[in-house]
């Protein structure tokens, strides 16, 4: 499977009695195909897959196979606390219909890599579907080493990593060492154009929900147009954002109030995670302006 583009991982949205809001998700979706991005992401960090019920994923991923019909690929996150969750998971998405599922370390649990590479066996085994790795120990508390990479190998459905460790130097070890094996994909925003001039053609982007524009953009310039010129004038301009989202502390409320101010509502985050206050809606309010103001 290709995995070259723009990949959203879309955000929830509740409503006001904090049930899913399964109509402004498909206003989400919607808005995110009009704009032009390559793929979408269900069930990933960005839509607190981690505060949904079980019940409730499986309703999010069946009403997105059918509300995009066909229009966009899809890929499913199945992340949990056990592999046989992320396997019932995984048997729902790919029986509704998804394309390729996103693969991150259970969380909490903090597998050895040798239990780790285990379940990763199985989720393969079990669902033979295209799966993109997630590397993010800083979300999991387990990485996934190289080491760990390599032993999987001989796995074809195995096809892409997200990497998001922040570490340029593991970033250039996986596109020069394993780029016959794996497309990767960045998972650090910040460093996007740092993974993108080093032959990366796939970006997991949050703040594509609400600035998927500048996201293709970007796309097209360094993949498409291969003008690093251009692409860094376009990376400069995203920055400011990019850099409050990662180092800001509060991803997924930025993220979602993003969304308001796009004209897209999706509620708040669900709790523990609380609303911003008014010195973080205001500097998140003053970058977004700014960097609206750029588009023309």
């Amino acid at each position: 499977m290709n995995f070259d583009g723009i990949w959203t991982p879309v955000v929830t949205p509740f409503a006001d009695d904090n049930t899913v809001s399964l109509d402004a998700l498909g206003k989400v979706i919607d808005t995110l195909i009009d704009q032009g991005v390559h793929g979408l992401i269900i069930g990933g960090t960005t839509g607190e897959y981690y505060a949904l019920s079980k019940d409730e994923r499986k309703q999010v991923l069946d009403f997105v196979v059918k509300h995009v019909n066909g229009r966009l690929p899809l890929m499913a996150g199945i992340n949990a606390t056990t592999t046989e969750e992320c396997l019932e998971l995984g048997r729902h998405a790919k029986t509704a219909g998804f394309d390729a599922i996103l693969v991150p370390a259970p969380y909490y649990c903090q597998p050895a890599q040798d239990e780790l590479l285990t379940h990763i066996q199985r989720v393969d085994d079990a669902l033979d579907m295209p799966i993109m790795l997630y590397n993010f120990p800083d979300r999991t508390g387990v990485p996934m080493t190289l080491e760990l990479i390599e032993a999987l190998r001989d796995r074809p459905n195995i096809q892409a990593i997200k990497e998001s460790t922040g570490s340029v130097e593991r970033m250039h070890a996986l596109i020069n060492d394993h780029s016959d094996q794996l497309q990767v994909s960045c998972g650090m925003d910040d460093q996007i154009l740092e993974f993108l001039v080093w032959g990366a053609t796939s970006w997991v982007g949050g703040a594509s929900n609400f600035l998927a524009p500048e996201h293709v953009a970007l796309y097209q310039a360094c993949v498409v147009e291969q003008d690093f010129v251009k692409g860094r004038e376009l990376a400069q301009r995203l920055l400011p954002m990019l850099n409050l989202l990662e180092q800001g502390g509060k991803f997924c409320q930025y993220i979602k109030h993003g969304c308001e101010l796009a004209g897209l509502p999706v509620g708040p985050a669900r709790s523990p995670l609380l609303p911003l206050n008014e010195e973080e809606l205001s500097r998140f309010r003053d970058v977004y302006e700014n960097l609206v103001t750029l588009r023309s």
